[in-house]
């Protein structure tokens, strides 16, 4: 059975880390499986978001510390094999934000360590009630160091360290008031918020959203007058698009947009 499962409708791809019996863990094996379907979405225009769950009773619980344990047992200690295994990781998260479709995590259980990192790279999250989130590699004497990039730039810094030194849990509605979810939801409604929310996004003009997703990393990285400078550029070549003049149009006449190139 694959580790890692698709099922595409609607415009939406949902993703299932399957390997419920490790708490889906981001093995070498799951890192690549995300990868290539990373790489394929990036030139799907039929897919318009992506979700992003857990198979079993947890999201993920990190790295599969069993194959790290084992990359130890190498002459120089492991080193060169870890280099290697965290460049993989950043690659894959590094990814998601570059993705033409946003991507939303839907959490359950726990989301710890590199599965916590995952849900923070995610561009949107939708968490049970019952899901907790934590980085803590601390209590096993590592620092939770490449996880702590994408958590530390989604929630203030000062709760960033605390999770990273105490190794604590975080509730889920703790996580939403920490700005780490959008939206928090009964265990037995998460699957069908998740999917509400992808419909919703699915259902805009893909151009615009990928034009958009583009524009809102890229800016982040500027300074005021030079996010300004860009985002006015992004924002006449989007009004310069056909379907764009189209969904003014259909604003305008209170009528449904007929766009000519939806995808």
């Amino acid at each position: 059975m694959s580790i890692l499962l698709r099922e595409d409708a609607d415009g939406i791809a949902t993703l299932t880390l399957n390997q419920p019996e490790k708490l889906n863990p981001l093995s070498e094996a799951m890192l690549a499986a995300l990868q290539g379907q990373f790489d394929a979405l990036m030139e799907d225009r039929g897919t318009r978001a992506v979700v992003i769950r857990g198979a079993g009773k947890a999201f993920c619980a990190g790295h599969d510390l069993r194959e790290m344990a084992a990359g130890r047992q190498a002459e120089d200690g492991g080193a060169a094999y870890f280099r290697e295994l965290f460049a993989q990781c950043a690659r894959m998260m590094t990814t998601i934000p570059k993705l033409p479709q946003p991507v939303i995590a839907e959490v359950h259980g726990i989301a710890t360590a590199a599965g916590c990192q995952l849900v923070a790279s995610c561009d949107m999250a939708v968490a049970a009630e019952t899901a907790r989130f934590g980085v803590n590699g601390v209590n096993i004497g590592l620092f939770c160091s490449t996880p702590m990039v994408a958590l530390s730039r989604n929630i203030p810094r000062k709760h960033a360290f605390e999770m990273l030194t105490t190794g604590g849990f975080v509730d889920a509605e703790r996580a939403g008031e920490l700005g780490l979810v959008n939206r928090v939801v009964p265990e037995a409604e998460l699957s069908g918020a998740a999917q509400e929310l992808a419909k919703t996004v699915a259902a805009k003009l893909a151009s615009a959203v990928r034009v958009g997703k583009r524009a809102f990393y890229d800016q982040l990285e500027m300074g005021l007058e030079d996010a300004y400078a860009y985002t006015g550029e992004v924002m006449a070549l989007n009004m310069a698009d056909a379907d764009t003049a189209e969904g003014i149009a259909a604003f305008l006449e209170k009528r449904d947009a007929r766009w000519k190139n939806p995808d």
